[in-house]
């Protein structure tokens, strides 16, 4: 059954305001170190309002989108203006049909995938709200494992089209064990130029889309949907997952998970 992602949008901005209301606004978040409880739900703010317009005016382009509207300075206005935008981004989501296509980062240039990308961001940063109260709740397993195929497949593995994926011959399997979600990932090379700024590419990189799913892997991810999903975001240690295979592929593997998500 296809993940209402409205309906867990809805939820995840009503408690990441929830804690942030209750909140020291100058708490820093322990898992965005340069941010104090305020600077994270300014960025939520900005974020759901940068996409409800992407989407109530289906803009094809982000030019003349200001990403970080003015901030206010008194904090009620804050939390005021979070609640308007969010109010606002599930409002035109909903009244968008999921196959308009709209701009986006990603290859997938629809409103469907715009649901989907605010889900896990309200997701995520709800999370990081309650590290900041150190009132951590569950989070949903099937949306958490959701979430564990888009980091792999979107946010890590994706290819621009101005790029190139050349698969290599170490595969990696991804395993959630509560919601028997199987992710294959394969390591290999990413090339290309980048026309918006000249700079040219050629790294090692993952993919699940280059990945050959009936290939043996040579090592096996393994934890629970929503361990797994805090962990690829940077937002808890080990603790439950288990990581086994060869030694070479696992810290490859590794270095490439560590490196920075927006």
């Amino acid at each position: 059954m296809a993940l209402d992602y409205l309906t867990h949008l809805r939820a995840e901005s009503d408690r990441f305001l929830e804690v942030l209301r209750g909140a020291d606004p100058h708490a820093r978040v322990p898992s965005c170190p340069d941010w104090d409880a305020d600077d994270l739900l300014w960025h939520l703010a900005g974020v759901q309002t940068f996409w409800a317009t992407i989407v109530e005016d289906r803009r094809q382009s982000p030019d003349g989108l200001d990403e970080n509207p003015e901030r206010p300075a008194e904090r009620e206005a804050m939390l005021d203006y979070f609640a308007e935008q969010s109010e606002r981004l599930e409002r035109v989501l909903r009244e968008a049909d999921p196959a308009e296509a709209v701009w986006m980062w990603s290859n997938d240039k629809t409103v469907g995938y715009i649901r989907r990308r605010q889900a896990h961001e309200a997701l995520i940063h709800r999370l990081d709200a309650e590290l900041v109260a150190s009132d951590v709740t569950p989070l949903d397993p099937e949306l958490a494992a959701d979430g564990v195929l888009e980091l792999l497949d979107m946010m890590y593995g994706g290819c621009p089209p101005w790029g190139s994926f050349e698969a290599g011959e170490d595969h990696v399997s991804v395993r959630t064990t509560d919601t028997r979600l199987v992710v294959p990932v394969v390591l290999g090379r990413f090339s290309g130029k980048d026309p918006d700024d000249g700079v040219e590419y050629d790294d090692e990189d993952i993919s699940v889309q280059a990945a050959d799913p009936d290939a043996v892997p040579k090592v096996v991810v393994t934890g629970r949907a929503a361990d797994l999903d805090a962990w690829l975001w940077h937002r808890r240690d080990e603790t439950g997952i288990t990581v086994e295979g060869d030694p070479e592929v696992t810290e490859r593997l590794r270095t490439l998970l560590r490196q920075p998500l927006n």
